[in-house]
């Protein structure tokens, strides 16, 4: 009885090992997707991005107009017996990347449409939350060969939360201003991936039938993650997803049962070189500041009761009261309120349409609430441009 005990502590050690250094992450798990998920720990990652097999259902040989084979995707890991096999296979791995997933947490897949329907049935099912459906658009898309149907020039990504109540990672700001300060909209031009870029195996050709390029997972990530999140990619293939997180401070574990992607992966992580620090600082989220009310402001001296705001033309004059409020002739109320009221409409964002005035200028309210916030203890340091309202 006794050695049996030891074996089954020994056993549960190395267990117990195989989830420390599975959860430490930068590390590839080499086996099988679903028995490797199961080996992590629940609540461990922050995000998943997950290039599943399409399941492309080719029967023949694809071939150009001249009769040369077409190097798509015929490996056996896209082969599947009936759509219920896949099904089966895809409800089992999202479930277990659900359960790993912190309550926070978020998922993206990638699929054509032989598979992304199929896989968005799934999610919902499952209790995941779609948040977007984005069209990576392809600068250059393999042809139509046969010309029986239109040139398929994308892949479609479905972006979803864990569950509906999830605060998910949304980077909005640093998407907007990588984007000219316009909203990034959900359809991604980017070209597939070629060139140097492209992993070649010894006899070069392509390591990886559908390694996708760097330019698409960067976007992910940076939208979706922060340095030092978790990211898991549970069909690594060479290892776009463990790059990109290298790269940018992020941590990352890729499952992968091919010991062929696995080693290719290996040697091309092994290769990059994470970003500084500050490279790597995205643009704040106003969303995400601690809040700092009107009445603060006031109540810190900062803008003194009394104290005049005017809209940015002048043409509106109003009084800052002790409780925080504003006053003009015949109406009072909140910054927002009194803006809206004002202007004749229905809403208004104070911070931004008051103004107060130092040395004969008028700056924004909203200014102010840097200066607040360092007084309060909620960030250290305030912006060089900001200017006392006394």
């Amino acid at each position: 009885m006794g050695e049996r005990r030891r074996r089954s502590a020994a056993a549960a050690d190395r267990g117990s090992l195989a989830r420390d250094r599975a959860l430490a992450g930068n590390r590839i798990l080499v086996g099988d997707c679903l028995d490797e998920l199961r080996r992590i720990p629940d609540r461990s990652v922050d995000l998943v991005f997950a290039d599943p097999p399409y399941n492309l259902q080719l029967s023949t040989e694809l071939l150009r107009p001249n009769n040369t084979r077409v190097d798509g995707v015929d490996d056996a890991w896209d082969k599947f017996g009936s759509f219920e096999e896949y099904d089966r296979f895809t409800r089992a791995w999202l479930a277990e990347c659900r359960r790993v997933l912190k309550p926070d947490g978020a998922l993206w897949l990638i699929g054509s449409y032989h598979n992304v329907f199929r896989l968005g049935v799934a999610l919902q099912d499952l209790g995941f939350w779609i948040l977007n459906d984005v069209v990576w658009r392809k600068v250059n898309p393999m042809p139509n060969f046969r010309g029986r149907r239109f040139t398929n020039a994308h892949e479609t990504l479905i972006w979803a939360a864990r569950d509906q109540k999830s605060r998910y990672t949304f980077n909005y700001e640093s998407l907007k201003s990588s984007n000219d300060d316009l909203q990034m909209r959900s359809d991604w031009l980017f070209p597939i991936c070629s060139g140097p870029e492209r992993l070649k195996d010894d006899g070069g050709r392509k390591a990886h039938p559908t390694q996708k390029p760097e330019a698409l997972l960067h976007r992910v990530l940076l939208a979706t993650t922060n340095p030092g999140d978790t990211v898991l990619d549970p069909f690594f293939g060479t290892g776009t997803t463990g790059a990109v997180a290298q790269r940018l401070g992020r941590r990352w574990i890729g499952i992968e049962r091919d010991t062929d992607y696995a080693k290719a992966a290996h040697e091309r992580i092994a290769k990059v070189t994470a970003l500084s620090d500050s490279a790597l600082e995205t643009t704040p989220s106003k969303r995400t500041e601690p809040r700092v009310p009107f009445g603060t402001i006031v109540e810190l001296g900062i803008l003194r009761a009394g104290s005049k705001l005017y809209d940015e033309r002048r043409s509106v004059r109003a009084e800052v009261k002790a409780d925080g409020t504003l006053a003009v002739p015949g109406s009072r109320g909140s910054i927002h309120r009194l803006g809206a009221a004002v202007q004749g409409k229905t809403a208004c964002n104070g911070w931004t349409f008051w103004h107060y005035e130092r040395g004969g200028v008028l700056h924004p309210i909203d200014n102010l609430r840097e200066r607040a916030k360092v007084e309060l203890g909620l960030t250290k340091t305030h912006r060089p441009h900001i200017i006392a309202a006394e």
